[in-house]
């Protein structure tokens, strides 16, 4: 089941292994998608703390962590296809994992 912060931010999690992203109201308030710098794998970080920073057509953003733990994985085709932030932020859009 996916959770959803008051700040746009959704995490799902399954057998362990959270995934985060935005929702699609918030990528939609903040416009086009045109740069991302995600987390680095192996990164500890804490809930609430900005890890991803997201540029669009209208505003710089910095995308806090729902959740604390280690990050396991980024989406790596994010940085090839910043399409897939625009169309679908809440399935194949999604920023990073973490235990």
């Amino acid at each position: 089941m996916k959770k959803v912060t008051q700040t746009h931010e959704w995490v799902e999690e399954q057998d362990g292994i959270s995934t985060v992203g935005i929702t699609k109201y918030a990528r939609e308030e903040m416009g086009e998608v045109v740069y991302i710098e995600l987390p680095k794998v192996g990164q500890e970080i804490k809930k609430g703390e900005e890890v991803v920073i997201l540029e669009s057509t209208k505003a710089a953003t910095d995308i806090s962590s729902p959740i604390g733990g280690k990050i396991i994985e980024v989406n790596e085709a994010l940085k090839e296809n910043l399409a897939l932030i625009n169309d679908d932020p809440e399935g194949k859009g999604w920023f990073f994992k973490l235990t």
